[in-house]
Order: structure tokens, then C-alpha cells, then sequence
């Protein structure tokens, strides 16, 4: 059998000076040998102090007939193997999306060629499976998966109109939520609120002034409210729901003034219940706060001085002789993070980026291949319970460019400290603030094999990072590491490294390493 490892590490690196002294320190290192045969893909659901779930597939992907393995193998804190559990999925069944909510995870397949879909829902804390199956609408495509309760919620298109299925696990039965199929509508986002048993479909025109609608359905899948939203002037482009007690939730994204996808800045709006559950719409729409870009503080910190000048200075001028301002940034907006205080916003600005293609003579024939996404910076908004913005942030994001357009900062609270942090190439870039102050300049940390300095990474990719429970990270993806004594004897495995945030009057006076080995669970 193949063997999995573990290093225990505590590695600490040179810290900045500062008013905050901290370290991230890696402390745990688990290796999944990847097959030399076949196709695998992984996937890590962190499941906060009770572990962290690793689920490999093997077939069942593009341009692939055999049938999909799946295997689940739970982990502890101290990743060690807790249970392991393997799934062969009927060949004509094919993986689409997943989701993880409180003690379950979920996976949707649907039919090669007919129109049935499964789900399979794995019990987190034993590794009990329970699979539950019905049909879709025919030739339906799916873009949103999202359960609640004893419910899974469906989403996507249906000849070029926007649909969502609920599909009630305990009859079997499939519903169509109303209002939602009609022309020139798309689906901006699929939420579930679990604290008021509600389903929020967020949708938007793509028909003139971009009206934005948030259209919410209770468990019975009976639509409860329409709030919309004019976008004559701002055009609410994407919106993410927090509730901030059983009374209030707020509503907050990004915003758009010429109907584009380009944003100008966020928006705030406070939704409130009165006494029988009701919410005041007109309000929500009345009392909307449009936040430019120009009027957060560190929005254009990624920026060199000069350029912050430039860019403000037009922006001004603009205003002036009473213009506004065009921005242009996409963003890719995060869910809401709860804080004592009321939320934080994390929104990614991306742009498409593409490469000119070179000719054998030298000459540029043009910028037509199109290369990924290219990431430029986060910035963090902080709201009270009221939708004031208290303060923002910003963190550059150096040399980041995905295929995929995926969420790549992470954030994690330590005391009344936040952590920034993202992947890049086999290292983590962090920093550290506290509200509108940096309080830790950007760092790397390189991220160790088992043998430490005596192997070398010659090949990373899909590095991702994710809070996992305290004070501590989990970054993984595929490595394929070499001996530094010989390059040409290299393994390829899948990674999981345990990252530990430690305040200067932790830190320990003894720098030590321990290698432990253990043997893989039998399958």
C-alpha cells in the first residue's frame, strides 16, 4: 500500500518589525501519492475542529468512459485517518457540483444521456452515505447547487430562461420555483438562509436599466417577497445576504452605473421584519447606500503612490465640472463574514487576461489567446449591525493568474486581528490587519515537503488555502518534488500542509523537526 506522511515542522521564518509581531508556521504536512494511471482530482472540505474531509475522484471526468470513484477518507486536527469510505458511481452518471453544510457533504450527478440526477449525501462525523434520486427537466443546464434541511435547491437554465428545482429528499418530489423562467433574465445567485428558512434567488435583466431582483421562497417553495431594484441609474450587479438577528439581515454587493459588468463601487441596504415577518421593501430599496471606490481609504493601496495620485486626481476633475467617474473593475465578491460588530465584505478585482501570439518572423499577430484570469487585488469592507461602513482594507495580490476564476484570499480572525492570506505557487503571501491599519506588511512563507531542505518542488499547481478552525490554515494542492541530491528521481503527490498563526509572546525558544510516518488506511 501507499503510505501517507506526516511532518511536524514548527518553522519560523523572519517576521516584520512592527506594532504586531506574528509568525505562520508550518506545522503539519500530509502526502497522498497521485496515481501514475489514472486521472485523479482532489478536493478538501474543512470541517473546523472536528477535522478536515479529502475526497479523490478517479474517472468519470471529460472524455473519460470509465465509471467515478470516488473515495472520502477523514482526517483529525493532527491529520491523522479517522474513516474512509469509496463510491462507484454508474458509468452513465457524471459528477457536477458539490456542496458542504453543517455535518453533511454533498455530491450531484446527473445522466450522461437521460435526464435523472442523484445526490449523495455523506454524514461528515461517521461516513454514513445515503443516496437520493429523481429526474431533471430535460436538457436543463446546472450552474447552482444548494441544499437546506432535507432539500436540495437547483439552478440553472432551461432554454436560455433562468429555472431552480427544489428536490425534497424525503418524497422524492420535484418542484419549479414560480416567477423565475422568463426572457432576459439571468441568475445572479442562489442562497440559502437557514436562520429563516428561506431561499433567496437573486436574478438580474439583462434587458435596459438592469433591474436586479432578490425573490424569496420559503421551505414549502411558495414565493414569499420580490424586492426590486431600478437600475436606471446604479445597477446592482451581484448581492450577498447576512442575517444580523431574527428581525434584520442585510444585503450587500457590488454596483455598476452603465449597466455593465464593470462595478463603480459596494452597496449596503438593510432588510427589517416587523412583527409578523414581514419585510419593508421600499425601505431597502429607499435607504441604499452606493459606496465609490474613491470614497474607501485603502481601495487603491495596490497601487504605487504615483499612480493613486493619477487616478484620483481624473477622478476629481471629473466630479468637478459634475461628471462622474467610470471605474472599471470586475469582481469576484465573496460570502459575508460574520463579525461581533455586524460583517466583513471581501470582494477579488480580476481582469481576463490575454497573450499575443508571436509569429516565426518575430512579428505580434495579436492578443487572441486568451491566458486566464489575472488578479490585482482584495479589498475588505467592515459594516456595523445598521450597514455603516466602519472601515476598509485592501491587500495586493502579486503574479496570480488562474484558469478558473475561484476564490484565492482567505480570511481568518485572530483576536481582534484579521489575517490575509493567499496561495501562490507553492508559497503563502499573508498580512495582517486590523480594521483601516496594516499591521503586518506582506510575507511569504515557503511551504516544506517531509525532507524539508533536502527535496525541492519542481512543479506546484492548484494551490489553494482555506481557514480551517483557531488560528490555523489549511493550504493544498499537487507537487511534484525531487531530491536535491537527484533531480531525476521525482514522486508526484497531493498535499495538505497545517498552517498555525503564533503572536510574538508564543513563540516557543526551541526550533525543532519530527518526522512521523503512518500507513495509509486499507481501502
Amino acid at each position: 500500500m501507499a503510505r501517507l506522511r506526516f511532518l511536524l515542522i514548527f518553522l519560523f521564518a523572519g517576521y516584520h518589525s512592527g506594532p504586531v509581531r506574528a509568525q505562520l508556521s508550518q506545522t503539519l504536512r500530509l502526502e497522498i501519492p497521485v496515481s501514475a494511471t489514472a486521472i485523479q482530482s482532489f478536493d478538501v472540505t474543512p470541517l473546523a475542529d472536528q477535522g478536515v474531509m479529502v475526497t479523490t475522484q478517479e474517472g468519470g471526468m471529460w472524455l473519460d468512459n470509465s465509471p467515478p470513484h470516488f473515495t472520502f477518507r477523514k482526517y483529525d486536527t493532527q491529520l491523522r485517518p479517522v474513516w474512509q469510505r469509496d463510491i462507484l458511481e454508474d458509468r452513465l452518471m457524471r459528477p457536477v457540483m458539490s456542496f458542504s453544510s453543517g455535518q453533511y457533504s454533498y455530491q450531484l450527478f446527473r445522466g450522461i444521456d437521460n435526464n435523472r440526477f442523484r445526490v449523495i449525501r455523506l454524514n461528515t462525523d461517521d461516513g454514513q452515505l445515503d443516496a437520493f434520486e429523481s429526474a431533471l427537466i430535460e436538457q436543463m443546464s446546472i450552474q447552482q447547487f444548494k441544499v437546506m434541511g432535507s432539500q436540495a435547491y437547483i439552478g440553472g437554465y432551461f432554454k436560455g430562461r433562468p429555472i431552480v428545482l427544489a428536490f425534497s429528499f424525503f418524497d422524492r418530489s420535484v418542484r419549479v420555483l414560480p416567477g423565475l423562467y422568463a426572457n432576459h433574465i439571468e441568475i445572479s445567485g442562489l442562497e440559502v438562509d437557514e436562520y429563516n428558512q428561506e431561499v433567496n434567488v437573486l436574478v438580474h435583466s439583462t434587458k435596459r436599466h438592469c433591474q436586479f431582483s432578490v425573490r424569496t421562497y420559503g421551505y414549502d417553495s411558495k414565493l414569499i417577497r420580490s424586492l426590486n431594484f431600478d437600475g436606471a441609474q446604479n445597477s446592482l450587479i451581484s448581492g450577498k445576504i447576512l442575517p444580523v438577528n431574527e428581525n434584520e439581515s442585510l444585503l450587500v454587493g457590488n454596483y455598476s452605473s452603465d449597466c455593465t459588468p464593470y462595478s463603480q463601487g459596494v452597496y449596503v441596504t438593510r432588510l427589517r421584519r416587523d412583527s409578523l415577518g414581514f419585510v419593508d421593501g421600499d425601505a431597502a430599496i429607499n435607504d441604499i447606500q452606493y459606496i465609490e471606490f474613491s470614497q474607501l481609504a485603502n481601495f487603491f493601496n495596490y497601487l504605487k503612490p504615483r499612480q493613486q495620485e493619477r487616478m484620483l486626481a481624473r477622478a476629481n476633475r471629473k466630479k468637478e465640472v459634475g461628471k462622474s467617474y467610470k471605474y472599471r473593475y470586475r469582481l469576484l465578491v465573496h460570502d459575508l463574514i460574520p463579525t461581533p460588530d455586524g460583517l466583513t465584505l471581501v470582494a477579488e478585482v480580476y481582469y481576463p487576461h490575454y497573450r499575443s501570439t508571436t509569429l516565426a518572423n518575430g512579428s505580434i499577430r495579436g492578443t487572441d489567446r486568451y491566458d486566464g484570469y489575472q488578479y490585482t487585488h482584495a479589498f475588505l469592507c467592515g459594516f456595523d449591525r445598521a450597514g455603516k461602513l466602519l472601515w476598509d482594507n485592501c491587500l495586493p495580490i502579486n503574479g496570480v493568474l488562474s484558469r478558473d476564476l475561484t476564490q484565492k484570499v482567505q480570511v481568518s480572525q485572530l483576536g481582534n486581528k484579521t489575517i490575509l492570506a493567499y496561495p501562490n505557487g507553492g508559497q503563502i503571501n499573508t498580512e495582517i490587519i486590523q480594521g483601516n491599519t496594516v499591521l503586518q506588511k506582506p510575507e511569504v512563507v515557503r511551504l516544506l515537503t517531509t525532507d524539508g531542505e533536502n527535496e525541492r518542488v519542481t512543479f506546484s499547481e492548484n494551490d489553494e488555502l482555506t481557514p480551517w478552525y483557531d488560528r490555523h490554515f489549511l493550504a493544498w494542492g499537487v507537487q511534484k518534488i525531487a531530491a536535491r541530491q537527484n533531480y531525476a528521481l521525482q514522486r508526484e503527490v497531493f498535499y495538505i500542509n497545517k498552517l498555525s498563526y503564533t503572536l510574538e509572546n508564543e513563540l516557543p525558544n526551541l526550533r525543532t523537526a519530527t518526522i512521523k510516518k503512518n500507513a495509509e488506511p486499507k481501502r
